[in-house]
């Protein structure tokens, strides 16, 4: 995912950041976005840094990827898995972000904050013209 969004959010121009986000569309990169962007998707782990060990193994050895990850993303938010307990949440989150590559360990930590756009140069505005079938609103 870091290189996807690093490559849209290096474009240019606008044009060109919608031509990469849509030619890499994926569900993940789509949950991301949405995580991020819609308001009525409301995070339910704490807020700010997160303690836990960045992943050291080198790129494309032993690492999950968000791509894999992104089904487990419901637990984080409300009304995905409410019941789950708050000390197990927060361990499978540290636990997802320990197998990442750390560069999308951290793109999950600022979806998490809602703070992706600290670090990319991608506009709400982009991801709905890129992905216009995303619904926005109502989901918790």
């Amino acid at each position: 995912m870091h290189e996807i969004l690093d490559l849209a959010a290096n474009q240019k121009t606008n044009e060109k950041k919608v031509e990469v986000l849509k030619e890499y569309k994926n569900d993940a990169l789509k949950s991301l976005f949405i995580w991020n962007f819609d308001d009525s998707v409301i995070t339910v782990l704490p807020p700010g840094e997160v303690p836990f060990k960045p992943n050291e193994n080198p790129l494309g050895t032993d690492h999950s990827s968000l791509r894999r990850e992104f089904k487990h993303f419901y637990n984080f938010v409300k009304g995905g898995n409410d019941t789950l307990p708050t000390i197990r949440r927060e361990s499978i989150f540290i636990q997802i972000l320990e197998g990442l590559y750390p560069d999308e360990a951290e793109i999950l930590c600022l979806v998490k904050d809602k703070k992706l756009t600290d670090k990319y140069d991608i506009s709400i505005d982009l991801v709905k013209e890129s992905y216009p079938d995303i619904t926005w609103g109502g989901r918790s």
